[in-house]
């Protein structure tokens, strides 16, 4: 009888390891898509309020996950607004006032310009495997595509979100599907991705749909209407003077 515990006791950390190790490389492959050196992308973000949609256009540069830098170019009550992030502390720029604030602590919380997206939300773009650990705990399949179920939980205390169920495509590694929770387990966003496309090599998600799960409404669309990566971005890009420019 005692054996035959050591052998079901060994089955079952092998099957554990296993799955750990399945999670842990499927959670790699994700960041292989996702993440980059530096990045150029031009977008979309429609925010559909009660009564009527509004769409800003903006552009953004990106490197590493340390700095990166937004002008928003409409509408025009909008334009010329500028976010400059380093490392962990954010700055905005707004024409109207011709002044800059950084924007820290509770007010990261607050909504970007109505949007269901939060200052925090576009903080944070570390690797998830830099900041998670991985747990799969299924399959499924989602936009008629094949997908893995995974539960992340994180192991840092700097983070928006302390875990997040993603739904990754089998053959592409991209996520179709995201659910963003509390540590006291509370649902707060979704998000829902789509329009994947293969670029210079990556394959990566065009359309998003963020919705705040403690809000009514439809959510935020966000389209990339382009991407470049590894591109030559000048460094002075990312300074406080570039935000008056």
């Amino acid at each position: 009888m005692k054996h035959i515990i050591i052998i079901v006791f060994s089955i079952f950390l092998f099957a554990t390891q296993g799955n750990a190790q399945d999670a842990k490389t499927i959670l790699q492959r994700l960041d292989e898509n996702l993440s980059s050196t530096n990045r150029v992308v031009k977008s979309e973000m429609t925010i559909h309020g009660k009564r009527r949609s509004r769409t800003i256009t903006s552009k953004s540069y990106t490197v590493g996950t340390e700095k990166s830098f937004t002008i928003y170019l409409s509408p025009a009550r909008d334009a010329g607004t500028k976010m400059l992030k380093l490392n962990n502390q954010l700055w905005i720029y707004s024409p109207s006032t011709d002044r800059i604030i950084q924007i820290s602590g509770h007010l990261l919380h607050q909504s970007v310009m109505g949007s269901d997206l939060s200052y925090e939300d576009m903080m944070d773009d570390r690797k998830l495997t830099e900041v998670y650990d991985a747990t799969l705990e299924g399959s499924d399949t989602l936009q008629g595509r094949d997908v893995y179920i995974i539960k992340l939980t994180a192991r840092v205390d700097d983070i928006a979100y302390h875990a997040q169920k993603l739904w990754v495509d089998t053959q592409r590694y991209v996520p179709l599907k995201e659910e963003l929770y509390a540590k006291s387990g509370q649902l707060l966003k979704r998000v829902t991705l789509s329009d994947i496309q293969k670029i210079e090599g990556r394959w990566f998600p065009m359309k998003m749909n963020y919705k705040d799960m403690l809000k009514q409404g439809d959510g935020t669309d966000f389209t990339i209407t382009d991407i470049k990566f590894n591109q030559n971005i000048p460094a002075y890009q990312f300074t406080k003077a570039a935000l008056k420019e």
